[in-house]
């Protein structure tokens, strides 16, 4: 299988070792991974604040930079959700039938990572270990957009060494949103507060999301409370292994 990742803005950005970490955990199953550099963002952040015409180059270079490849995975719930169901929106703005048509042909093969380590290749085991006390935030776009359900979890319940705590509320959204938390940051922190004092209730030491913008937005929240709780996204603790850990 010739498989594609779609890494993100973010994480090329700001994250690179979850990156690393997807390419480290589908090779180590098997899967033969490229990252075509021609890619750039999903425009999801256009697309969300109404900017469809400025989109539309945006979405017909993501069609041609994943195109031919089996499958596109990305570490994020939120990118996926774009890809499959915004992208089609675009297209149709754009009146350009030829785009349209490569636009349903790739949005079908987007794969969010725990979508396509369940659902694709059939595995939750996937041979990791991570010896600390973990719960776990399902972001807004892959429970909502993607009904992702519980995928992640059934594959963080098979990581060695990990315990799972449940995270009260674990479906109220963190607050985060783009652009949200700029034009209305007062709610936003409101929101990200309550959510970050659900997650100091489970007495984790870990909070693991599918999507490092949301990590980002609650991490900060952690942070600033000076509460101990380190934020990984869950690429990392699949990627990791009883070997590296020692």
């Amino acid at each position: 299988m010739r498989v594609a990742l779609m890494v993100t803005c973010i994480n090329d950005a700001l994250y690179p070792d979850t990156g690393r970490a997807v390419v480290t955990l589908l090779r180590r199953l098997g899967v033969e991974v490229e990252f075509p550099e021609s890619q750039t963002c999903c425009a999801q952040p256009m697309v969300n604040t109404g900017y469809l015409d400025e989109a539309v180059p945006v979405v017909r270079n993501f069609v041609e930079a994943f195109e031919g490849y089996d499958a596109v995975v990305t570490p994020s719930g939120s990118c996926a959700g774009c890809a499959r169901h915004q992208h089609a929106i675009v297209a149709r703005r754009g009146a350009d039938p030829a785009l349209a048509a490569a636009v349903e042909a790739t949005s079908a093969r987007v794969y969010e990572l725990s979508e396509f380590l369940v659902d694709v290749l059939g595995v939750t085991d996937v041979g990791a270990y991570y010896p600390h006390t973990v719960t776990y935030h399902p972001t807004c776009h892959s429970l909502r957009m993607l009904g992702v359900g519980d995928r992640p979890r059934r594959l963080l319940e098979r990581v060695r060494g990990l315990t799972l705590r449940e995270l009260p509320a674990a479906d109220q959204c963190c607050g985060f949103g783009g652009t949200f938390a700029v034009k209305n940051a007062e709610t936003s922190v409101a929101m990200g507060s309550d959510k970050a004092r659900h997650v100091r209730d489970t007495g984790a030491e870990v909070l693991v999301a599918g999507d490092n913008s949301c990590l980002t937005h609650i991490g900060g929240l952690l942070s600033r409370q000076q509460s101990g709780v380190r934020t990984v996204h869950l690429a990392e603790i699949l990627a990791s292994t009883e070997g590296a850990a020692r």
